[in-house]
């Protein structure tokens, strides 16, 4: 397993729809076993293939902390039904260090398959239903700062202009499957 470079804002995979996964193998068993690890070590809760600069729809999530873990692979999800509302503050780790709060439905289901290419649904609320939305955003191309307010994306755009030059700073591996 290794850890892999996250992408970040604005690198181009990051705005681009991921390609529908076609077959299972072993090296797609390893891609999320490596996914994993990368959001673990960063403390995530959440990463899309394309974070990893990988456009495929692919994510992995993991809400629970620490001890009682609860690893969910999501291939090819689609979201099917989208309740209630919540407003809380969202991150990224395409944008670390960027925090903003938004409005995202408080309740989500998705259909999906598991690394076997068993097809599986997965009902969630509060922080998994939010994580639900957010991965399948970063899958059709959008981050969290697109579904802002006019004035909310001009605030984060200087943010974020703070943030870029150490973000260019940091040093990481590449991963071994990137598709340009």
């Amino acid at each position: 397993m290794a850890v892999l470079r996250i992408t970040k804002y604005p690198e181009k995979v990051l705005k681009t729809k991921s390609k529908k996964v076609e077959g299972w193998s072993d090296e797609l068993s390893k891609l999320v076993e490596d996914m994993f690890e990368t959001m673990y070590a960063v403390s995530g809760v959440g990463l899309a293939a394309n974070q990893i600069g990988i456009p495929l729809r692919l994510a992995v999530i993991d809400v629970r902390p620490g001890g009682q873990s609860r690893r969910l692979v999501l291939i090819n999800p689609k979201l099917t039904a989208l309740e209630g509302k919540q407003e809380e503050p969202e991150g990224c780790l395409s944008l670390p260090g960027i925090y903003k709060r938004l409005g995202r439905a408080a309740k989500a289901r998705v259909l999906c398959y598991d690394q076997k290419g068993m097809p599986w649904e997965i009902r969630g609320t509060g922080l998994l239903a939010r994580a639900l939305q957010h991965e399948i955003d970063h899958l059709d191309g959008k981050l969290f700062v697109d579904r802002l307010s006019i004035m909310q994306k001009v605030n984060v755009q200087k943010e974020i202009k703070r943030y870029q030059t150490i973000w260019e700073r940091q040093v990481t591996t590449r991963p071994a499957l990137v598709a340009d």
